[in-house]
């Protein structure tokens, strides 16, 4: 018993005895914060058609440079193209000038109605003079009477008709011009257009295919502009600031660090991944860029040249350290990367301390 008692205060001495022990040191340390994404093209967008069909023709095909407005594809669809027939024929139509016949009769009638009206008017004014001298009957001035008043009602409704002709022909008119100039627009977008000067990275449809509205046919951006789009965690998001300095690398140039800085900061934050979108501009880019080519980076926070730094696995719970003699002892922490940390306040450069169990 006694042998096995001093076997394990050997033990737990030599194990003691092996613990690491260190000293602060002066040294300077960078706290940043890690990002990962990608490289896109400035202006980047996946095209799309605004009206379904069938790929009728492509006009540009993958690595080719093309001019904002410049064709990219033509969709074939035919209920579009007649509809747009259709539109023409009603236009046509309804146009005032293809009216004027109408109009010409209808406006006929009316000085017909006007002269009858002038004329019964005429005839009732004189049967009335003659009936306050005494000639002629009640009978024969009561229907000259209604015989004018019949007269000028027939005028008032020839007018109002050809009013009323008038508007309708001028609505229809409006009406089958605004539908001609909507089913022209439907038609003008089955050429799909590119909205910017630049490259097209990838056609990601076949002619022949049926395409909708929410089918991307092609991947175009600007050739020269690049950026990097990261991800950032939503834990480290409070501590990013427009125009921080980033370090990056990436897996198509390996062995190689480049420089970025942040451009902008989407306040927005992706529910799924639970990270918040940033973009950076290079400072030195890499020689070639492609779309969509990964990046790991490291956001510069902040940097201190002379800090009193100690490994960061020797903290206890953040705020403890262990001295060589066995205390336990309070620090106050400050920067921190993923290897050390900086102690502000508790203990010196002359103080050693040993790695907690």
């Amino acid at each position: 018993m006694r042998i096995a008692f001093l076997i394990l205060a050997l033990g737990i001495l030599s194990c003691q005895s092996k613990k690491e022990v260190v000293f602060p040191e002066y040294k300077s340390i960078t706290q940043s914060v890690y990002a990962s994404g990608i490289v896109k093209s400035r202006n980047q967008y996946q095209v799309f058609s605004n009206s379904p069909g069938v790929i009728a023709k492509l006009f540009v095909t993958d690595g080719d440079f093309i001019q904002q407005g410049q064709p990219i594809a033509l969709i074939s669809n035919k209920a579009i193209q007649l509809s747009r027939e259709n539109s023409q024929l009603a236009a046509n139509f309804n146009a005032a000038q293809n009216n004027q016949d109408r109009l010409d009769e209808l406006m006929y009638s009316v000085e017909v109605a006007k002269e009858k009206n002038k004329l019964d008017s005429t005839m009732y004014a004189r049967q009335l003079n003659l009936w306050g001298h005494n000639v002629g009957t009640k009978v024969d001035l009561d229907q000259k009477a209604l015989t004018a008043k019949n007269s000028k009602a027939l005028l008032e409704s020839a007018l109002l008709r050809l009013q009323q002709l008038k508007k309708q022909i001028d609505f229809a008119a409006r009406q089958s011009k605004k539908m001609l100039e909507i089913s022209s627009a439907q038609t003008n977008d089955l050429i799909v257009k590119s909205e910017v000067t630049g490259k097209v990275f990838s056609i990601l449809k076949k002619q022949g295919e049926m395409v909708t509205s929410l089918t991307p046919i092609a991947m175009v951006g600007e050739s020269t502009h690049f950026y990097l789009e990261l991800q950032v965690d939503e834990y480290d998001i409070t501590q990013i600031r427009e125009g921080q300095k980033i370090i990056f690398t990436m897996d198509s140039y390996q062995r190689k660090v480049f420089d970025a800085v942040v451009s902008k900061i989407y306040p927005m934050m992706n529910e799924r991944s639970r990270t918040f979108t940033i973009e950076a501009d290079f400072v030195n880019a890499p020689e070639k860029l492609y779309p969509f080519l990964t990046a790991e980076a490291n956001i510069i926070i902040t940097t201190k040249e002379k800090a009193l730094l100690i490994p960061r696995q020797f903290l206890i719970d953040e705020t403890f350290v262990l001295l060589k003699n066995g205390e336990k002892r309070k620090v106050q922490t400050g920067i921190m990367d993923y290897q050390k940390a900086e102690i502000v306040s508790g203990i010196t450069d002359k103080d050693a301390i040993v790695q907690p169990l």
